[in-house]
């Protein structure tokens, strides 16, 4: 069975990674849909750290058996390596339309001198003597 105070430690630990998460969105610095990996994270381990024959009944059943706090921490990697999975997907995405958008600027840029310079040969090659 899981020691006592493994379980609060791991309860109270949990408990802040949700109130710090939801501060971040009620404070704008972390939008929602990134948030709810980070709230699942916390409620999942905050659920294995307060049910503690859940916890010890899972450590059985991965063959863990002389300690199942471990579950705790694997099951937090776990969520951590999901996480960061998600975030580097995203991240992936961003760079590319980052690229995608400075080749469009690019263009546009291109098309403006394009644009400016036949103006200013319209405007150069008047007769009427006006500039």
């Amino acid at each position: 069975m899981t020691p006592v105070r493994v379980s609060i430690a791991a309860a109270i630990a949990s408990i802040l990674v949700i109130l710090i998460v939801l501060e971040l969105i009620r404070g704008r610095r972390l939008k929602e849909r990134y948030a709810l990996l980070w709230l699942a994270t916390g409620i999942v381990l905050l659920i294995l750290s307060l049910w503690r024959g859940a916890l010890t009944t899972i450590a059985g059943w991965v063959g863990v058996e002389t300690y199942p706090p471990a579950i705790l921490f694997a099951a937090a990697t776990l969520f951590i390596i999901i996480v960061l999975l998600h975030y580097s997907t995203v991240l992936s995405r961003l760079t590319d339309d980052n690229v995608r958008l400075a080749q469009e600027i690019g263009l546009i840029r291109e098309r403006l001198r394009a644009h400016e310079s036949a103006l200013e040969q319209l405007a150069g090659g008047r007769t009427d003597g006006r500039a």
